[in-house]
């Protein structure tokens, strides 16, 4: 059985919003509905599950009546990080079961069905699948050790970056021992964690509109992605 961890934890502060960008609406629908639907059209038999911050569990809910939600998932709760809330929904699943987990930002409303299907579906052989777009603004890096002002900058190869998406697909037992390692700041995604526990990344090609939603312009974005 195929499992989705849907991670919603933000607070909204680059939106400049009082309410957390996963339930700002766009086409009037808040942005977290529209992702859980995205997994429930892939597969009617995914089991979804979402984590949410205790302290936004209640607001979620009467968004869920307000809109007549009906799409099934699983609750957990949010942890300090996102290491541990996927923690917390890796628990809701079966210590002996077989599959897939993805793991998905829940403001990510717009990753194609094909993408989704290829994560999945690679991450039976290989084990852990990441969607990733190219780079297609030029990049410098820059010398943050530098005494010099300005920064000491160079142009580095584009075509040698990719740009990082969800949904992160692994093997639930892969998955599941990874997560077991103690928490440290490089954990930046669960691709980074499974990395640090000595396994490979496959890389697949994602979809341009998968934009993750954290600033006004995003929602503008997402407006017409959905009109």
């Amino acid at each position: 059985m195929d499992y989705v961890i849907i991670v919603a934890g933000g607070k909204g502060l680059r939106m400049g919003s009082d309410i957390p960008k996963q339930f700002l609406p766009i086409g009037g629908k808040p942005v977290l509905m529209r992702t859980l639907e995205r997994f429930r059209q892939y597969s009617p038999t995914l089991q979804i599950i979402l984590v949410l911050p205790k302290a936004q569990q209640e607001f979620w809910k009467k968004l869920c009546q307000k809109h007549n939600f009906t799409v099934a998932y699983q609750l957990a709760d949010g942890g300090e990080t996102r290491f541990h809330s996927v923690q917390n929904g890796l628990a809701l699943i079966p210590d002996d079961a077989e599959g897939v987990v993805g793991v998905h930002d829940g403001v990510r409303p717009f990753p194609s069905i094909d993408v989704i299907r290829n994560c999945y579906e690679t991450a039976r052989t290989v084990k852990a699948v990441i969607p990733v777009v190219p780079v297609v603004e030029t990049l410098r890096h820059i010398s943050l050790t530098s005494h010099l002002s300005p920064l000491t900058s160079k142009t580095v190869p584009r075509n040698e970056y990719r740009l990082v998406q969800t949904p992160q697909c692994f093997d639930i037992q892969l998955l599941k021992a990874a997560n077991r390692q103690p928490y440290n700041d490089g954990f930046t995604d669960d691709a980074s964690v499974v990395e640090a526990f000595g396994y490979g990344i496959t890389l697949v090609e994602g979809n341009r509109e998968n934009i993750k939603i954290t600033t006004p312009y995003d929602l503008k974005i997402a407006e017409v992605l959905t009109a």
